[in-house]
Formats: C-alpha cells, sequence, structure tokens
C-alpha cells in the first residue's frame, strides 16, 4: 500500500446564504475540500469523509513541499487501502466555522469589513451537512456511495442519514455517539472556560490585538487529549516515568505524562483558533437528533435508509461502545441492515485514527461490500444504445 501522493486543495464559493440551525443566515462563504481517486462515469463511486474537531479536509496525501503534511487519515485513505482510491472518488470537506479554510471566525465579514471572531454564528452538525450536501451538488453526486466518520465526523456520517436518506447509500460510523453525555459536556465547558478566560481572548477578538490566547488553547487541548487517551495506554506509554532522575518539588514538569500534555497543548496553540474550537465543541455538545422525537433515537432514525457501518473501541470511555450499541439498537428497531464491531484495542478514543488491523480490517471488508454492490448494479443496468 502506498500513499495517493501529492494532493492540492480546493475552493469553492458560496454565494447564496445557507440558513442555521439557530435562526443566523451564513453569507457568500467558501469550502475548502480535496478530493482523491475518480469519479465513474454514473457518478456513483463517491465517497464523503467527514472531519473531526481538529482535523480538516486534508484526509489523505501530502503537499507537495511539506513532508510533514501527511494527511490525517491517510492509514485508511488511498491506493490499496481500506477506503481504496483506485475503487472510489473521496471527498473530504473542511466544515464552515473551522479554520483551515473555509469560512470561520478569522475571516472577514463581508457586512462589517471585519474579522467575524466572536460573532461567527454558532454552527451544528446539521448546518455542516447542509454546507456539504451543496458542494454535492456542485460536483454533480446526487447520492454517495458511502459518507463516512469518526467522532465529530461520525455524527455528521449520522446526519447525512437522517437528513438526505435518498442520497446516501451506506453510512459508517466510527467510535461516535448520538449525543453527548454529561461528562462530556461538562470536559468541553471547562476546555472553553480556559479559553474565555484567557486575557488574550478579547472577547473573541483577539485578532485587531495582535494576540492569540495560548495559555487558554494549551489548557484545552491538555483536557482534551486526556479524554481521548485511554488509562492503560497512559500507563504503558508513561506510567510514573519521571523527567529528572527525582521529584523536583516545586510546579514544574516532574512527569513524563505532563510533559507530554504540556507538548500536545503548545503546539495545538499554534495552529487552531481560539474562536473555531469553541464553535465546534458546541456543535458537538448540540448534537442530538431524538430531542425532536421525545428522546426516542429509533423515531428520529425512522426515514433512513442507508445501510449501515459502526464499530467501537472498548477502551474509548469519551465515546463508549454503550452509545454505538445505543445507535445499532435503534436502527434494528427500524430493521435496517447494520454491521457493528466493536474492537478491544487499548488506546481509547484514538483509536479510530490507528493501526489496528482489525479495526482496519472491518472497514476494508465493509468497503469490498459495497464494491461489489456497485458491480452488481452496473451489471444490472439497462444498456443504452446510439441510435443507428
Amino acid at each position: 500500500m502506498t500513499s495517493i501522493g501529492f494532493v492540492t486543495p480546493q475552493s469553492m464559493h458560496f454565494a447564496e446564504p445557507l440558513p442555521l440551525q439557530s435562526g443566523a443566515m451564513l453569507a457568500d462563504y467558501t469550502l475548502v475540500y480535496e478530493t482523491y481517486g475518480a469519479l465513474n462515469a454514473d457518478r456513483s463511486n463517491a465517497v464523503l469523509v467527514c472531519h473531526a474537531l481538529n482535523a480538516s479536509h486534508h484526509v489523505a496525501g501530502i503537499y507537495e513541499g511539506q513532508p510533514k503534511s501527511l494527511g490525517w487519515w491517510d492509514n485508511m485513505v488511498g491506493p490499496g487501502k481500506p477506503l481504496d482510491t483506485d475503487r472510489y472518488f473521496v471527498i473530504g470537506v473542511n466544515n464552515p466555522g473551522s479554520c483551515f479554510g473555509s469560512t470561520g471566525p478569522m475571516h472577514v465579514n463581508p457586512a462589517t469589513g471585519k474579522p467575524y471572531g466572536a460573532s461567527f454564528p454558532v454552527v451544528t452538525v446539521e448546518d455542516w451537512v447542509h454546507a456539504q450536501a451543496r458542494l454535492a451538488d456542485r460536483l454533480g453526486i446526487r447520492k454517495f456511495a458511502a459518507v463516512m466518520g469518526g467522532s465529530l465526523g461520525g455524527m455528521q456520517a449520522l446526519a447525512w442519514s437522517m437528513l438526505y436518506p435518498e442520497r446516501v447509500a451506506h453510512c459508517l460510523v466510527i467510535a461516535s455517539t448520538p449525543k453527548l453525555s454529561a461528562q462530556n459536556i461538562a470536559f468541553n465547558d471547562v476546555a472553553r472556560q480556559a479559553i474565555l478566560t484567557d486575557p488574550d481572548f478579547h472577547a473573541g477578538d483577539f485578532y485587531s490585538h495582535g494576540v492569540v490566547p495560548k495559555r487558554g488553547l494549551r489548557v484545552a487541548r491538555m483536557i482534551g487529549h486526556i479524554t481521548y487517551l485511554s488509562d492503560d495506554d497512559m500507563a504503558e506509554k508513561f506510567g510514573r516515568d519521571l523527567r529528572n532522575a527525582d521529584y523536583q518539588f516545586g510546579f514544574g514538569v516532574d512527569f513524563e505524562i505532563e510533559s507530554y500534555l504540556r507538548y500536545q497543548g503548545d503546539k495545538f496553540s499554534e495552529y487552531f483558533d481560539a474562536n473555531t474550537y469553541l464553535l465546534i465543541t458546541k456543535a458537538l455538545d448540540y448534537f442530538d437528533p431524538a430531542r425532536a422525537h421525545g428522546g426516542d433515537l429509533a423515531a428520529a432514525l425512522a426515514g433512513t435508509q442507508a445501510e449501515f457501518l459502526l464499530v467501537s473501541f472498548g477502551t474509548d470511555w469519551r465515546f463508549a461502545p454503550e452509545r454505538s450499541r445505543e445507535i445499532v439498537q435503534a436502527l434494528v428497531r427500524n430493521e435496517r441492515n447494520v454491521t457493528y464491531a466493536e474492537i478491544d484495542a487499548p488506546h481509547g478514543h484514538d483509536a479510530f485514527l490507528l493501526d489496528d488491523p482489525r479495526y482496519l480490517g472491518v472497514v476494508r471488508s465493509y468497503y469490498d461490500k459495497i464494491w461489489r454492490q456497485l458491480g452488481s448494479a452496473a451489471a444490472a443496468a439497462p444498456v443504452h444504445k446510439e441510435a443507428a
């Protein structure tokens, strides 16, 4: 298996306003996206990959001249990989509100001539899906062979199956949940408070002050990163190993885990936007499709038409397997075709990004099934001959 090689982002501008779930409107916006592989003649082999919190449209491959720019799911997407770009036309889209090219808080609000900052409207998972559907329309894709995502991306894939049921043949929901638990909402709020109370945040208008609320971003990332790892994974990687020979009897870095978390926080604060972090964690909090149905998830999923693959990981305490099983049970109640795999991987929530062969094998087998279905559909299609 090889990487897809050099890739180039593309952008598409939308002049028509995007109505948002909040009642606000996003006018005159741009989406950044990447594509891999080739779209077949009947446009039936397209797969949409939805990104998680701190990821982007850059799913696979590398940028020329940037050897460290490997896509965040490069082990999943590419020639001969589980999502095989020799078969499928894969699309990665950066969502509105992000800080990786699509219109977000860092961009100029055409109404004011200044960066949106904290005035950028709150967006939801459903808003992102509607924006992605508009991009698919522009690309001439009426139906996806599959929509796939991990974590927050899995929420988007699930939302696709509900909002555009006739446009999704298969829905792959990896390490995700039908709604956040109270504990998850609490973690998100503590992270947001770290940013909001940073003196350099300036009520979201830190751009005009020439500063970045790095302290808040560091703490937010440290909190988040703890939830992505399992206790076993932390113990194996770091244990109680010390940076020095003995305790320093101060409040600096004594343990290797402290050093690691500070490194992750420092790195994150250099490239991620604070307003974007607030927006995306709120989108996580708000996702709850059963809410409009009195809490009945089966009722929320009643209109779906896709076949489903759900994958969870035993040590993922952020989005535990019980949450995936809730989705499975709701789909079974609706007599949907569901495949479920629960992987006993030690890596916690981050396992969906890693190279567990059982996990990658499940996804590969599922895409093999989709490919066979596409082949059967093509073989069954009537042959249209030109008139003599």
